[in-house]
């Protein structure tokens, strides 16, 4: 009998985060983390859902549910073992369709909903399987992680055969890497102490419960004012010490030569790098902005809309970290083609983790370059916020900073129904008015 695919739900979840300013930053004061939530269904009695959805920070979640479910007749129909097995072609699908193509092309709403079904799709994959994603992935033979690339635009800076030479040349030691990733995980660095709402006692109290929890990387929100940001610097430099990678994170805020200046005053104080300093559409602003104040580096990534941008960041060396996200590309498929060319061009991968189930996610993307694309986790990282895992069944885990590698099948996407009952918007109890 031929299973296939019943329903593509959609629900709208908003966690109330901004009533503590937990991510709070220069450019959003105020956000409440969400997720635009899918849940994929089939015919299969029994079996397994597919679970995923785009991030947002409240105010415009209903919209991105909405562009979701206007997925729904791509799919549903679909035979689930053929659909699974080639989902290299999907992806082409849903990214080319020309109506959905035109919205973008390749880019914002439609372009998360996408990520969001495809990575339900790759969490159902995984579960049918019986394997946590990044092992699926590092499982498959080097050309069949190229056959779910669309190298379309990319083939100046990546061909097939390039991409195919990076894969090989990571097979001899995968067994090796594996084993050392499920002794040791994976390096993570903390964003809690940072955000910017928080006092200076805060900041210093939660720099050193970073380090007290083994952390050797914090990152601090910085761009709303100078003066304000050296003092946090100095506050957060004392209590860490020298050695204690300390990053900053603009969120856009500055124009270029607002982003050279300000940088410069800062440091002083060391910064490993100087995340998102200003419009993530201006490449060339990056790339000018990295040669100003080098040896300080260049962080971006997490609101960079494609795999060319992604190509054009690496080809202009505008980037000397490269921040994917799980859910602002178009899912697993791109983010397999924005390591290879991560890869391509030797620039450590390190997945921006900010949100309502990003690290959960991400956690997986890193796992899987580490064993199969890279080989290496020199100067890579994995963002880490404690806030909201406590909804998902199998929330990530980091211990004396370290992600601990997920072995449970599927994506870890997985949201417990009382907390999908309670949260959703505007209906759910957390949203009630309050007497």
């Amino acid at each position: 009998m031929t299973r296939r695919f019943t329903a593509l739900d959609t629900l709208d979840i908003r966690f109330p985060t901004s009533r503590d300013l937990d991510g709070s930053d220069a450019m959003n004061p105020d956000p409440d983390y969400s997720a635009s939530y899918v849940v994929l269904r089939t015919d299969e009695p029994g079996g397994p859902e597919g679970h995923g959805f785009a991030f947002t920070i409240g105010r415009g979640n209903d919209i991105q549910a909405a562009a979701i479910q206007a997925l729904a007749p791509y799919v549903v129909g679909l035979p689930v073992d053929a659909t699974l097995a080639d989902l290299g072609s999907l992806w082409r699908t849903l990214v080319h369709d020309s109506q959905l193509r035109w919205l973008g092309p390749e880019k914002g709403v439609m372009h998360m909903a996408i990520s969001a079904v495809v990575n339900a799709l790759w969490d159902l994959r995984a579960k049918r399987a019986g394997k946590p994603v990044w092992r699926l992935l590092a499982e498959l033979s080097p050309e069949e992680i190229v056959d779910l690339v669309d190298f379309r635009y990319l083939t100046d800076a990546l061909t097939r055969g390039e991409a195919l030479a990076i894969l090989r040349r990571a097979e001899a030691g995968r067994a090796e890497r594996t084993a050392r990733l499920l002794a040791d995980g994976y390096p993570a660095y903390t964003s809690s102490p940072g955000w910017l709402g928080y006092d200076d006692d805060k900041l210093r109290q939660l720099c050193k419960t970073a380090l007290a929890d083994g952390f050797t990387q914090i990152k601090l929100k910085v761009g709303a004012d100078l003066a304000d940001d050296i003092r946090r610097m100095h506050v957060a430099r004392e209590v860490c010490g020298p050695d204690v990678r300390i990053a900053v994170d603009a969120n856009q805020r500055w124009d270029v030569s607002t982003a050279i200046a300000w940088v410069r005053e800062l440091a002083p104080y060391d910064p490993w790098w100087v995340e998102e300093p200003t419009s993530p559409d201006d490449v060339v602003g990056h790339a000018t902005i990295a040669r100003a104040i080098a040896p300080i580096r260049v962080a971006t990534g997490e609101h960079v809309h494609n795999r060319v941008m992604f190509k054009q960041y690496l080809q202009t060396r505008a980037l000397s970290f490269l921040q994917l996200d799980a859910t602002r590309v178009a899912g697993v498929n791109e983010n397999i083609a924005i390591l290879l060319l991560a890869a391509k061009f030797e620039v450590p991968v390190c997945p921006h983790a900010g949100g309502v189930g990003l690290c959960e996610l991400v956690q997986h993307l890193a796992m899987f370059d580490y064993v199969a694309v890279s080989g290496s986790m020199d100067d890579r990282i994995i963002e880490y916020v404690d806030h909201l895992h406590e909804h998902f069944t199998h929330p990530a885990v980091v211990r004396d900073g370290r992600y601990v590698t997920p072995t449970v099948p599927g994506f870890n996407a997985t949201m417990h129904e009382a907390s999908l009952a309670e949260h959703t918007y505007p209906g759910g109890a957390v949203w009630a008015p309050t007497a």
